[in-house]
């Protein structure tokens, strides 16, 4: 097991603002759109240096493809961005993230960024998406490599769209604090399970109230018993690691808003076993409880008008003598009893005691983010998390922190048919639903534990809370949900 942890916060890109009159020296990157030309909207000191580098045999601007030129020691860089037409937010997110692996793979230092003028980079959402997107460009886990890539600093200038200035400027105040919690979201995460057990993730919640001066509680497993707390414990009974919840508080003015984070920092699946492929990714199964601390992280940084209470359940479902088994019946901290039909439906167990606590503490609204069923994947892929919540005001409202944050979001229902097929045969409900309408029938499990509190959400980020893939997307863990309910919280307090 490690013994020490070998942290770090992760070093930001820094960012700034350019501006229109800035002359063309060290390195510039320029966007171009296929079939125009870049040089007719380039300052006019540029277009000589433009007109060069756009004539190199082959280039069009098709997406992906790329030309320089230099010239007294400076060097302009084309970057194809494709037809007009096609370019969206997706698109955008896509190309800095090529325009950073190159920065990081020729060890730059300094660069000027062009934006392209087109609608994905007008307007305050838009400055904000770009801002951050560039202050994570560097992003990486990488505390346990013997050998590690040479650190160099990075500092971008940014020349926005004509007409944009204000709105990047403003956004220079949020997208650094915003990214800082993006990315501490996705240190947690990513860190392995023998370092990232529920004692050490209390650690971690316990040093950011410490260091942001928020409230901290934790429920260890003999307060857990004696509150009724059956769910979490019975979850985190098979583990050496015991079961604990955390409670973070946050603020004196504004709306007060519940946020809870599923942290099963691995699940195995219990005596319910999942497949050995790729069950190391389970260490991810904590990653709601990792955005509830990042949005901590962000919203005290930025010191938004919000009464912020965090609630994170801490538990690791193993395989063991005394772990929890199928036809167990448990009863959680509202009362209601629960038959366990498969220990790998552990993450609502743990999410009903901290839900019921949540909603008995009367806020105005909860938000829930955890990975919770596979099924939400096969649903949506993992580009975007599932939205379950009888409030149409609440889903809209979160549907449209989602579309300012650039993290898709996609509202599904909650029939009421999918709560009668969650109703136990010998306990008030079972833990399973079966094969079909698994991630609804798991939002209509957490129904039951909310009472008539009805400005509650449920946020499924199984998919979108970890990049798939090699190369550029190994880096895991993404900090999904952080900007979301960022931009959530600001609006609601605005």
């Amino acid at each position: 097991m490690v013994q020490k942890e070998n942290a770090r916060m992760n070093s930001l890109v820094e960012v700034r603002m350019a501006h229109q009159g800035d002359s063309l020296e060290g390195l510039t990157i320029l966007p171009a759109f296929e079939a125009e030309d870049p040089a007719a909207t380039a300052p006019e000191a540029w277009r000589a240096s433009v007109e060069v580098a756009r004539r190199r045999p082959g280039f069009r601007g098709a997406e992906k493809q790329r030309t320089e030129t230099s010239a007294a020691g400076s060097v302009l860089v084309l970057h194809g961005l494709g037809p007009r037409m096609a370019f969206d937010d997706r698109k955008l997110a896509a190309w800095l993230a090529r325009l950073l692996d190159e920065l990081r793979l020729a060890e730059v230092e300094e660069a000027l960024i062009c934006l392209p003028d087109h609608p994905a980079c007008r307007g305050a959402a838009a400055a904000e998406r770009t801002l951050r997107r560039l202050a994570l460009g560097r992003y990486s886990y990488d505390p346990f490599k013997s050998e590690r890539e040479p650190a160099f600093p990075l500092r971008l200038a940014v020349r926005p769209p004509a007409g944009e200035e204000d709105s990047y400027r403003q956004a220079l105040a949020v997208a650094p604090p915003l990214a800082a919690g993006v990315a501490f979201a996705r240190d947690l995460a990513n860190s392995p399970a023998n370092l990232a057990t529920p004692e050490w993730m209390e650690e971690q919640a316990r040093t950011l109230a410490r260091e942001r001066g928020c409230g901290f509680e934790v429920l260890d497993a003999a307060e857990l018993a004696s509150r009724g707390m059956g769910g979490i414990l019975s979850v985190g009974q098979g583990s050496a690691q015991p079961p604990r919840l955390v409670r973070l508080e946050w603020g004196h003015r504004g709306p007060v808003v519940a946020l809870v984070g599923k942290g099963v920092t691995f699940d195995t699946g219990g005596i319910s076993i999942k497949p050995a492929q790729n069950m190391e990714d389970m260490k991810f199964d904590k990653s709601g409880a990792c955005t509830v601390l990042g949005v901590f992280h962000a919203v005290t940084a930025l010191d938004l008008p919000v009464r912020l209470r965090g609630y994170l359940p801490l538990a690791e479902n193993m395989p063991d003598g005394a772990s929890y088994r199928p036809s167990d019946i448990l009863r959680c901290y509202n009362g209601k009893t629960v038959e366990v039909v498969n220990t790998d439906a552990e993450g609502r167990l743990l999410l009903a005691d901290a839900l019921a606590l949540a909603a008995e503490e009367k806020p105005d609204t909860i938000v829930e983010f955890s990975t919770l069923t596979g099924a939400c994947v096969v649903a949506l892929g993992f580009h975007g998390a599932g939205l379950f919540s009888p409030d149409d005001t609440l889903a809209a409202g979160l549907l449209a922190a989602a579309e300012a944050s650039g993290e898709r979001l996609w509202r599904l229902p909650l029939w009421p048919e999918f709560g009668e097929e969650m109703k136990g045969n010998h306990g008030d409900l079972k833990n399973s639903g079966g094969r079909w309408g698994g991630a609804a029938t798991a939002a209509a499990f957490l129904a039951h534990f909310v009472g008539e509190h009805r400005s509650w959400a449920h946020v499924d980020i199984a998919g979108p809370a970890q990049e798939p893939g090699e190369g550029a997307k190994a880096s895991g863990a993404t900090g999904y949900g952080v900007p979301l309910a960022v931009h959530f919280l600001r609006a609601l307090s605005s």
